[in-house]
Order: C-alpha cells, then sequence, then structure tokens
C-alpha cells in the first residue's frame, strides 16, 4: 500500500508586492503576439501614419514659397500652388486614413488579448482553494478584474497608438532640422525633449504612490458596499445603516484625500511641462525669425519649423497624461495579474488520470487527519466506509466535524494525513473534476444563482430538458408550488435565492442534485430549512434517491437517519460511537442520550401546537 506524507498546512499569502513594469509587459506580450500579423500590420500603418503627418509641414513649406509671385508667370500662380494644396489635403486625409485602419486592424488584438487574460483570471479563481474563497473580499476582487481588463485596453492605445508614434515623429523631425538647418534647431529641440520627458517620468512616478493608494480604497470601499447591500437583512435586522454609511464613508474619504494630493501633484506636473514646452518654442522661432531676417532661410522654413513644433509639443502636451494613464493601466493590469498567477493550494497531478467507478462506488476514510488552521485540528484519525450503495449517515453536536468530511470528499481541502479513497483510488492522485462529477450534495446553506428557478435547478444538469427538470422538482416536492406561481418556472429566485423561502431554497437543491444523478450522493443537513410536515414528505424522496447510491448523511435530526445502515457518532473530531439505530439505543450511549432529547422535544411541539 502506497503511503503518503501529511500534507503541510499553506502558509499565509504574503502581502502583493508590485512587479517591475517590464514584468507585467512581459507578461501581456504572449497574449498580443498571438495576432502577430494584426500586430504587424498596425506597426506599418502606424509608421505610414507618421511619414504622412511629417510630410504635411514639408509640403506647407513649399506652398508658402510658391507664393513668392514672379511677375509674368503665370504656371507659378495657377498650376504649382494648386497642386501643392491639392496635395496637402490628400495628406491630411492619409494621416487620418491610415491612423483609423490602424485602429480597425488592431482593435481585434486588443480586444482578444482583453478578454483572453479575462477569461483566464475567471477560470483560475474557480480553480483556486475554498480556502481562497473564504478569505476574500468580492467586491475588491472583482474591482481588479475590471479595472485591469479596461487597463489592457488603455495600455495599448496609450502606449503603442499614442507614445510609439510620438516617438517616431520625434526622431524624424529631429532628422530633417539636423539635415536642412543648423544645429542649434536640433540641439533646443532635443534638449527640450530630454528635460520634457525626464521631468515627466520623475514626476509621475512621484504621484504613482497616490494613484495606488487610491485604487486601494476605492477597492475597500467598493469592498464595504458590495458586503453591506449583499446582507441587506442582517443591516436591517440590527438597525444598523447609520453604522454601514460610517463605515462606507470612512472608505470614501480616504479615497477623498488620496485622490486630492493625486489632483495636485497633477496640476505641479502640467505647469512644468508648460514652462518647458514655452522655453523651447521661444527659443526655436527666435532662431527661426533670425534666419529669416539674415536671408539664410526662407518665409516657408519659418512656417514649416513653427508647423513642426506645434505637431511635435501638441502630443507631448498630453505625454504627462499618457505616461499616468500607462502607469494606472500598468498597476491595474499587475493587480489582475497577480490574482491570475495566484499559487492553487489544491491542483491535481501532472497527468492525473480521471477517476474510474463501477457502477455503485465504495468511499473509503482511512485515518484521516485535517485541521484549518495549525493550531486548530478538526479531524483526529477519523476511519470509516460508505460501502457500494449503501448509506451512512454521520450524527453528532455543531462543531463536531461532520460537514468537514463532505468539504474533503469534494476536495476542497487536502488532508493532513491519512487517505480518502473512492472504488480504492486516492482523490488526491485523480483530477478534482472527475471527482466531483461523481459527487452530488445538498448543503446545509443554499445559496441560488439570481436567475429563474429553472436555471438553477437544472444547474445540476445544463443540457437538461424541461421534461426533466420538471421530474426533478417533483421529485423534490416542489413542483406545485412552482406551477401556482405566475411564472412558474420562469420565476426569479432573487439575490442568492432570498425571494424564496428556506424550506423552498433546499427543496430547490434537493431537485438540482436528483437532476445531476450522482453516483455517490451527500445530504449535509438535506432537510434543516423544512416543517416536519415536509420533512417526513420529503424524506422518502431522499431514500429513493439514494437507492443503489452511495450516500452520506450528515444530519442533526436523527428521525432522518434511523435507516441508515451504519450511524456514526461523532465528538471534537473523532468518532465515538457507530452502529445501526437499533444497536446504538440499546448502547445505551450518546447517540441514546441526543435520541431521548430530541423524542422529548418532538413530543412538547406536538402538544403545543
Amino acid at each position: 500500500m502506497r503511503s503518503f506524507a501529511p500534507s503541510p498546512l499553506p502558509t499565509p499569502t504574503p502581502a502583493h508586492q508590485p512587479r517591475s513594469d517590464g514584468e507585467t509587459l512581459k507578461r501581456l506580450f504572449p497574449y498580443l503576439w498571438t495576432y502577430k500579423w494584426r500586430v504587424i500590420a498596425a506597426l506599418v500603418l502606424m509608421v505610414s501614419a507618421k511619414l504622412a503627418n511629417v510630410s504635411v509641414p514639408i509640403l506647407l513649406k513649399q506652398l508658402v514659397d510658391s507664393l513668392a509671385i514672379q511677375p509674368g508667370n503665370p504656371v507659378a500662380v495657377l498650376v504649382l500652388p494648386v497642386a501643392l494644396l491639392v496635395g496637402y489635403g490628400v495628406l491630411r486625409w492619409l494621416v487620418t486614413a491610415f491612423t483609423e485602419l490602424r485602429e480597425l486592424v488592431f482593435s481585434k488584438a486588443t480586444q482578444g488579448a482583453a478578454r483572453q487574460i479575462a477569461l483566464e483570471t475567471f477560470q483560475h479563481l474557480h480553480g483556486l482553494s475554498l480556502r481562497f474563497h473564504l478569505e476574500r473580499q468580492t467586491g475588491g476582487m472583482t474591482r481588479d478584474i475590471e479595472r485591469g481588463v479596461r487597463g489592457i485596453e488603455s495600455l495599448i492605445s496609450y502606449s503603442l497608438f499614442s507614445v510609439v508614434p510620438t516617438l517616431i515623429e520625434m526622431v524624424l523631425v529631429l532628422s530633417i532640422l539636423a539635415a536642412k538647418f543648423d544645429a542649434w534647431f536640433a540641439g533646443i529641440t532635443l534638449v527640450a525633449l530630454v528635460v520634457y520627458i525626464a521631468f515627466t517620468i520623475v514626476v509621475t512616478e512621484w504621484r504613482t504612490q497616490y494613484r495606488r493608494k487610491a485604487n486601494e480604497f476605492d477597492s475597500a470601499a467598493h469592498t464595504k458596499a458590495v458586503d453591506s447591500l449583499l446582507n441587506y437583512e442582517t443591516v436591517k435586522y440590527f438597525c444598523n445603516e447609520a453604522f454601514e454609511a460610517q463605515r462606507y464613508d470612512k472608505s470614501l474619504l480616504a479615497l477623498r484625500h488620496a485622490r486630492l494630493k493625486n489632483q495636485t501633484s497633477l496640476s505641479l506636473l502640467n505647469v512644468g511641462q508648460q514652462l518647458i514646452i514655452a522655453v523651447a518654442l521661444v527659443g526655436m522661432l527666435w532662431r527661426a525669425t533670425q534666419g529669416v531676417v539674415d536671408g539664410r532661410m526662407s518665409l516657408g522654413d519659418l512656417v514649416m519649423i513653427n508647423a513642426f513644433m506645434i505637431q511635435l509639443y501638441i502630443p507631448l502636451n498630453f505625454l504627462g497624461v499618457l505616461y499616468r494613464e500607462i502607469k494606472q493601466s500598468l498597476t491595474d493590469l499587475e493587480r489582475m495579474f497577480s490574482l491570475l498567477e495566484r499559487e492553487r493550494e489544491i491542483a491535481d497531478d501532472a497527468g492525473a488520470p480521471d477517476l474510474r467507478l463501477s457502477a455503485s462506488p465504495t468511499v473509503r476514510f482511512d485515518n484521516v487527519v485535517f485541521a484549518y488552521e495549525a493550531d486548530r485540528p478538526i479531524l483526529h484519525g477519523v476511519s470509516f466506509d460508505i460501502p457500494a450503495g449503501k448509506t451512512v449517515a454521520v450524527v453528532g453536536p455543531s462543531g463536531s466535524g461532520k460537514s468537514t468530511l463532505a468539504r474533503l470528499l469534494f476536495r476542497f481541502y487536502d488532508v493532513g494525513a491519512g487517505v480518502i479513497r473512492i472504488d480504492g483510488q486516492d482523490i488526491r492522485r485523480v483530477t478534482q473534476s472527475s471527482v466531483r462529477r461523481a459527487l452530488g450534495i445538498v448543503p446545509q446553506d443554499t445559496v441560488l444563482f439570481n436567475d429563474t428557478v429553472r436555471y438553477n435547478i437544472a444547474y445540476g444538469q445544463t443540457n437538461a430538458s424541461q421534461e426533466e427538470v420538471e421530474q426533478a422538482a417533483r421529485a423534490a416536492r416542489i413542483h406545485d408550488f412552482i406551477a401556482s406561481t405566475p411564472k412558474g418556472y420562469d420565476t426569479m429566485v432573487g439575490e442568492r435565492g432570498l425571494k424564496l423561502s428556506g424550506g423552498e431554497k433546499q427543496r430547490v437543491a434537493i431537485a438540482r442534485t436528483l437532476l445531476k444523478n450522482p453516483p455517490i450522493v451527500i445530504f449535509d443537513e438535506a432537510t434543516s430549512a423544512l416543517d416536519s410536515a415536509n420533512e417526513r414528505a420529503i424524506q422518502s424522496e431522499l431514500q429513493t434517491a439514494a437507492q443503489n447510491r452511495t450516500t452520506l448523511v450528515i444530519a442533526h435530526r436523527l428521525s432522518t437517519v434511523v435507516d441508515a445502515h451504519e450511524i456514526l457518532v461523532m465528538d471534537a473530531g473523532r468518532i465515538v460511537e457507530r452502529g445501526t439505530h437499533s444497536d446504538l439505543l440499546v448502547l445505551n450511549g450518546r447517540y441514546a442520550q441526543m435520541w431521548a432529547l430530541q423524542q422529548t422535544v418532538a413530543e412538547s411541539a406536538e402538544a403545543l401546537g
């Protein structure tokens, strides 16, 4: 027999450490490179648009110089300006045409990458352990995903289609100025650009801390709002509307302070940028004006230089905004990638096979030890068998570890020591999905999707027909109730099923599991929300559903397990008694005491009724 070392408890997840921008971009690149031909085509169109854009001032210079009319030369007056004007218009149109074609070609890559990353993150979150989802803050997590997806589009738009084209245009303009005029023009432009970019990067890097804090406070505020609204009834029960508003406002106040600091630093950035641009423009135009006065340059040269500077500095005006948005997008994307890269606590072995089942499988817990936290053990060497097609019930006080058995069987957690086998196969050595396909459960706390009754029942088998859904509803004794509602099976159940009573929700859960029709069934307090009459009515249906299935029943009400083939009595994570109902009564131990107490309570309730 193979033995496995006890699985260590997971260590606490360390606080999120921001990665470098380069690592985030490297992580994003493979998703874009999937559409490599579109990327290449977009880059070609981007360069073509910039070449056309740089050609516009050159043509404008020719147009202005051609207006120096020579007397008696009708060709210069009629032909040359008209041709230049037409060429000027065509170039302007080409800039727009190439730009829009680039957007059209690359949009599929952008949207495809965003979709793929969002889908992978969603699938990965479903693959994380129950421990993660019990500790998560849903509002903040969904906000991180939302901002991350939006950040992909913004990052590509701002970096690839704004910053990179501007850099290409800078190189072209500097080359033209250096080749056509004296080095002062290229020197002034280059120094201004270097100072401008350096100032923008330094200040924006300093400002990023405020943006990151604003994101954190925004997620915290969103989490508090979502959590409060999801627990609307609890808030009302305790008249804590003002308390919840105070908690929410505290987060909003922190968000306000972070955003005010963000805005103050932005104003400082904008003022500094405009000062650098103004000084550079004055220097350039002063040199150009001197050149015209000295006769070294034509009026068209002055116009061309001015047009170059306008074309160059208009996008540079937005460099701070672009850099800030790129940094923000990288920050948002980084948070989503951190979710995507969150290590799975429960993972399949490489090449793990699917679970192989006989018609009625056996289940065995062999000396199982488990703890949610290292200092709080739950199960202490629990061993029992559920024979093929038989029913085993587990009873005991709250906190004795009964529901933990179901969670371990579903492999929401791995055992600390010992082994759980289905048909002789260690469930840690087979795929999780195949284990869960073989299991069906009616949980104590039923949470439904905010959709129709039909959708929630059919969730047990998503391709089920209406007839099969109704058959499962009849078996769960809820069909008549559904049929009596105005919309029938199209009735919306509300957020988490709150439009239904506890008993109605539990019967929907029973119908859902009956529709799944698994070989192994777990009833975890399956009738706890039902009154005595409905409990007795459904109990026979549950017994029918358990026929020829391997069944684990977890119960407080002992009346629901009297027909079990074996009853296990648990206390403090240990099995203290086991046997049939009659055997345990004869034993006159813990089970007999629980039975006597519940019978007394039931008789008192009937007398009062």
